[in-house]
């Protein structure tokens, strides 16, 4: 396991709650246009997340973890209720209509971000479940501070505001164990996969940092790291 420790410190060395713009937003010193900027930029990741399940889940060679991956993608893609949808809902309530996010183009920034997890998530099964880990393994935590920081300093409490973080805050729990677990289980077959699965984690890490320096760059926040 102390493999797996140097994984766990990857990320928390670049936790996206270390970010700032993710302090200023637990602040309150964003303003709304900033929260919408983000809300626009965010969509084009979050939209993508299912396909970048789906390429992991078709490169997969092993029924029981395809299985795992289906449940994922399901809970991403499922019914009104579905993940980018409650992401618009989100939008909306800091003042981004829905056309201005579906209809807003990825900065540069952004367009690395899903060309990182596109990349990641088709250059071999093993790292891309440890790119979706990269994600989801921060999402519990994310997701609570995001909602105490709209509750507490933004004035937003309704359903439409806090449910996809609401939905982030318990499925990814599970999400994040089911990949560590398929990557435990990968790493003691083939230990050569121990690099592999550090590097792509780093490379997500990397990526969603780099998303919120676009968000900063573009709104003049001077928050890069």
């Amino acid at each position: 396991m102390n493999w797996w420790n140097e994984v766990e410190a990857i990320i928390a060395e670049k936790s996206l709650l270390k970010h700032p713009f993710y302090q200023a937003w637990t602040m309150g010193t964003l303003t709304r246009e900033d929260l919408a900027h983000y809300a626009q930029q965010y969509y084009h990741q979050e939209a993508r997340f299912p396909r970048f399940v789906s390429a992991v889940h078709s490169d997969c060679p092993e029924l029981k973890t395809r299985q795992v991956l289906l449940d994922n993608l399901n809970h991403e893609e499922s019914g009104p209720e579905n993940h980018p949808e409650l992401w618009l809902r989100f939008a909306e309530s800091v003042g981004a209509s829905r056309e201005s996010v579906t209809g807003s183009l990825p900065a540069p920034a952004t367009k690395a971000c899903m060309k990182a997890f596109a990349d990641l998530t088709r250059g071999g099964w093993v790292a891309g479940v440890a790119a979706l880990y990269a994600y989801e393994a921060q999402q519990p935590g994310v997701a609570k501070t995001k909602i105490e920081g709209l509750k507490a300093k933004y004035g937003l409490d309704s359903k439409e505001a806090l449910g996809f973080f609401q939905v982030h805050e318990t499925v990814d729990v599970w999400h994040s164990e089911s990949e560590k677990q398929i990557l435990l289980d990968q790493a003691a077959k083939n230990p050569d996969l121990k690099q592999d699965i550090k590097a792509a984690v780093a490379q997500a890490c990397d990526a969603l940092n780099g998303l919120l320096d676009g968000v900063c760059e573009a709104r003049g926040i001077v928050c890069l790291n």
